[in-house]
């Protein structure tokens, strides 16, 4: 497996893998299988596939400390990349099927329901961090500034389950949000864990699992 993860066409196959469900959304759309509602299966399936993807992209640091693969960080960047574009084209699709673009009429629906608000903000927080996942950002922010600032995506990931939560409240049906809610918390949880850990072990213990969290 860790021979795998640092082969040249690793990266090439994880790209291809993320695209996948924006390449049969696409194509569904257009073969018009998205049911009877199509801009509303759009629109859902692209929240969707953004918080799954924020749920991998949260899932790499555990899954490297916890198997010792150090290589899987070859793939955050990239992983973190494509939660922006999931983000960018569920916002779109809102913009574009349901709101027509009217910038006038999408202000003011951001304003009068609070999960859209939520939503939005979450996109806001998540534009920076898309931006700065680069060497020259990270050069030119410096170490310490880029890793605070990157971990915004604690709070973009509560509320994307925020977002998740609200939109569901009108139907009652929050099974879902449950999974996703737990799987957050449990990779959240891990991580106030190991700095717990970090801060009880005495001075000069470094064991491999206390490696930097990003």
């Amino acid at each position: 497996m860790k021979k795998l993860l640092i082969h040249p066409a690793a990266k090439p196959a994880v790209f291809i893998t993320c695209l996948l469900p924006f390449i049969w959304l696409f194509y569904s759309a257009l073969d018009n299988q998205l049911g009877a509602n199509p801009a509303e299966a759009l629109i859902r399936a692209t929240g969707d596939w953004t918080l799954r993807f924020l749920c991998i992209v949260l899932a790499v640091t555990p899954l490297r400390v916890i198997s010792n693969t150090p290589a899987l960080a070859r793939f955050r960047r990239m992983l973190g990349l494509f939660v922006y574009f999931y983000v960018l084209v569920h916002l779109l699709s809102y913009s574009w099927f349901d709101r027509g673009f009217d910038v006038a009429d999408i202000v003011r629906d951001i304003i009068k329901r609070p999960f859209i608000l939520v939503g939005f903000a979450a996109f806001l927080l998540l534009t920076p961090l898309a931006a700065t996942s680069f060497n020259a950002a990270i050069r030119r922010l410096g170490a310490k500034r880029w890793q605070m600032l990157h971990k915004l995506a604690y709070l973009i990931a509560g509320l994307g389950i925020l977002h998740f939560f609200w939109m569901r409240s009108g139907k009652n049906d929050f099974a879902e949000v449950s999974v996703y809610a737990a799987i957050i918390a449990a990779l959240l949880g891990w991580r106030v864990w190991q700095r717990w850990g970090r801060r009880k072990r005495p001075a000069g213990s470094c064991p491999a699992a206390a490696t930097r969290l990003q």
